[in-house]
């Protein structure tokens, strides 16, 4: 088996062919791509790993990260736009939170696979 676009011939035939049928089309692996760029900056990593822990505020994770209101705000626009956070307006707050248990559920196995020895 040898495809248009490569140089190279298939060692294993049978598997190759198996594995292309079942292969996620390609917008689905280029949206994986970008969740994972999203979840590929430092500062946008402190707030996941905050809002993991608990429901925050922008004022109260502005104090915790050290940072302006503003770039908080900023950070979860980009956030909330990949659909990683969530907020949800309580008085003249808004408090922010990962969107559901599947974003925790990365986070925490990415963090606890950089742990392991």
């Amino acid at each position: 088996m040898r495809t248009k676009n490569t140089d190279c011939k298939a060692i294993n035939p049978e598997l190759v062919q198996k594995l292309s049928s079942i292969m996620p089309d390609i917008s689905e692996l280029d949206s994986l791509s970008d969740f994972f760029k999203v979840m590929g900056d430092l500062t946008r990593v402190r707030l996941l790993w905050a809002l993991d822990k608990n429901e925050l505020c922008v004022g109260d994770l502005s104090v915790l990260l050290n940072m302006t209101k503003s770039a908080v705000s900023h950070q979860l626009k980009v956030l909330k736009s990949a659909k990683l956070v969530k907020g949800i307006k309580q008085g003249k707050n808004v408090y922010y939170s990962l969107d559901d248990n599947h974003i925790s559920t990365v986070f925490e196995m990415a963090l606890e696979h950089l742990s392991e020895e």
